[in-house]
């Protein structure tokens, strides 16, 4: 039997953002609105979109490389990658194996998750099982997303929100818990409100994304305080114990309602990264996390709350020493 670390923790994180910026004028040129329209509904100024050498692959590399640049040679060897992502295209080619092999040194093991917008909380849980039980000690955990590829540019319920990029983060073995059980699952009672009705459309190109807002909105408040107050109890925290909060980075107007709906403490520091970075699926808890320990150096160590939710309908969440 091995000998390794009982638990895993986070030892950094990295993202990577698309060179071109979307702004809310030219997002509203589409719409027949205006951009304070878009920016009222989503709170959304500008989002990032992929150029065509910008691939999943490669976004999914720029992250992982700077998550494990960021944790040092003190990290040793990764041993798996795991990809997030719902828009991965090719079902025989593993987007993971495809991230690894553009790395300095690629880990032998590698498999993809699809959760959509939960994904990154998905692939961070089986990480920190791979880890517990002693399979690996070193494990990348990347979410990298092309949501502009799978959305039309004229529809109003998903042209505004939707934007690309890639983040993730490095989890090591740890004596000490890092990472708290999760609660998560899915409702698929509920699964018309995101859908694609064929991944594939005849001309061999993507099939655009369905989304019902409003009743999204509705579905996320009326049952994610349980899931959030869930992860909470299994990681044996308070909501005060809290410094912040990394929820999906769906809407800014869900992130402002969740936030009240679970009583959070003045204390506790809300990612919004969205407002700069948009909706990026399941790149959007990472990048926030970067984001948010780079503007909150002082946050690094502390407890924060990550909530993923999204087509399915998926979640999980789960609370995480920061690295």
């Amino acid at each position: 039997m091995s000998s390794a670390p009982a638990y895993a923790r986070l030892l950094s994180v990295g993202s990577y953002r698309p060179s071109r910026v979307l702004t809310n004028e030219a997002v509203a040129a589409h719409l027949e609105v205006n951009e304070t329209w878009v920016h009222r509904r989503t709170g959304i100024r500008t989002r990032g979109v992929a150029g065509a050498e910008e691939t999943l692959a490669y976004m999914g590399a720029q992250a992982a490389n700077a998550a494990t640049q960021r944790a040092g040679p003190g990290a040793g060897t990764v041993d798996c990658l795991i990809a997030a992502s719902m828009t991965h295209q090719d079902p025989d080619a593993s987007l993971a194996r495809s991230i690894a092999d553009l790395l300095p040194e690629p880990p032998r093991a590698a498999l993809d998750v699809n959760a959509a917008c939960a994904g990154f909380c998905v692939a961070l849980e089986l990480a920190r099982c791979l880890i517990q039980g002693h399979t690996f000690n070193t494990v990348l955990v990347v979410g990298s997303e092309r949501m502009r590829d799978i959305v039309a540019d004229g529809d109003r319920a998903t042209a505004p929100v939707f934007a690309d990029g890639a983040g993730a983060v490095l989890l090591h073995g740890a004596p000490e818990p890092g990472i708290g059980a999760p609660a998560w699952g899915s409702d698929p009672a509920f699964r018309h409100l995101i859908t694609r009705p064929d991944p594939i459309q005849d001309d061999g190109g993507p099939a655009m994304l369905q989304m019902q807002g409003p009743q999204v909105y509705r579905w996320v408040i009326d049952h994610l305080p349980d899931v959030a107050a869930t992860a909470l109890q299994r990681a044996g925290v308070d909501v005060r114990d809290l410094a912040a909060f990394i929820p999906h980075q769906s809407n800014d107007r869900i992130i402002t309602a969740l936030s009240v709906a679970l009583d959070l403490p003045p204390h506790v520091t809300v990612a919004r990264d969205i407002t700069h970075s948009g909706n990026t699926a399941a790149a959007s808890i990472p990048m926030a996390m970067d984001t948010l320990l780079h503007t909150r150096p002082d946050l690094s160590g502390k407890l924060a709350l990550l909530l993923g939710y999204g087509a399915g309908i998926t979640f999980a969440a789960q609370v995480v020493q920061l690295p």
